[in-house]
């Protein structure tokens, strides 16, 4: 059991969701406005993607993750940002008799330096870095795609910026890169993991498969811990016995009970409660930064 832990918010996503619920924040005003809401509810980290305002779809225009982490910092509200740099790996190919060319509609395959643009503008404290490849959600033929080669310009480059990269891990193998770019020195400690479980076509959310992920983590590896869909707040309460951290938010779940779709604020608050029921402390962002030696800058 972990009886210090933290919240990640994961506020809107790159997903076809937008479309699915109102709740999920689109122009960057409502994606700053739900990253405060989340912070006042108890949430340390908020996890931040960037949508086209006129059509709700994933983006990842730097002016727009402009916008929205100055609306963050201006408000006064402190939490930990953390922006995401897993846009620009995004591979749709075609029919199984003609896969390439790509489609058209969805590829979206940029450099490295391309894909961390609005990380090496606005010196956020965390960026993500997806440590792999997979075939990803289910229907379809999109690929998220991070070579190795990729993933090491990109974490050199995180590195040279003192920015934190939270490793993201989908299945086991990824963890076989983590381990790989530690021993590199392309990571610096302390190294923080975000295990990313119930996802079509990665790990099953299933409690053997959160252990063995668990077990395989770098000794003293800082990790959080989430599931997609109604399995999210069930996870809350998994991560932490785990002795890991959590996280919640529209990215990954719509609904805070069967019927009632939820904002990000709720989804906080209800992970909040789950914790503190169970005997836990919820952090806050100054506990956070210091606990993973985080520079706050902008």
């Amino acid at each position: 059991m972990n009886w210090d832990v933290f919240i990640t918010c994961a506020v809107t996503g790159a997903g076809e969701s937008a479309g699915r619920s109102a709740k999920v924040p689109v122009t960057p005003q409502q994606i700053a406005d739900a990253a405060i809401e989340a912070a006042r509810a108890g949430a340390a980290i908020a996890h931040i993607h960037v949508r086209d305002p006129a059509t709700g779809k994933a983006a990842r225009d730097p002016r727009l993750y402009a916008e929205v982490v100055d609306r963050i910092r201006a408000s006064g509200t402190d939490v930990v940002l953390n922006l995401t740099a897993g846009m620009g790996g995004d591979l749709v190919l075609g029919p199984v008799e003609q896969p390439l060319p790509p489609s058209k509609t969805g590829t979206d395959m940029a450099a490295a330096s391309e894909r961390l643009a609005h990380v090496e503008q606005l010196l956020p404290e965390i960026c993500t870095l997806d440590c792999g490849s997979m075939n990803f959600a289910a229907g379809g033929d999109y690929v998220m795609v991070n070579t190795p080669a990729m993933l090491r310009a990109m974490a050199r480059r995180i590195q040279a910026l003192r920015v934190r990269p939270e490793l993201e891990v989908f299945d086991t193998g990824h963890l076989v890169m983590v381990k790989e770019m530690l021993q590199e020195g392309l990571i610096d400690d302390p190294v923080m993991i975000q295990l990313c479980l119930g996802i079509p076509y990665g790990a099953p959310d299933d409690p053997l498969t959160l252990e063995s992920l668990v077990r395989a983590i770098p000794p003293g590896a800082v990790f959080s811990a989430f599931s997609i869909g109604r399995m999210q707040l069930p996870y809350v309460a998994m991560a932490a016995l785990a002795g890991g951290n959590v996280r919640v938010g529209l990215e990954d779940n719509l609904f805070l009970s069967r019927g009632q779709l939820a904002s990000n604020g709720q989804l906080v608050e209800r992970a909040v409660t789950i914790l503190s029921a169970m005997g836990a402390r919820v952090l806050g962002p100054a506990d956070v930064r210091a606990n993973l030696k985080l520079t706050k800058r902008g």
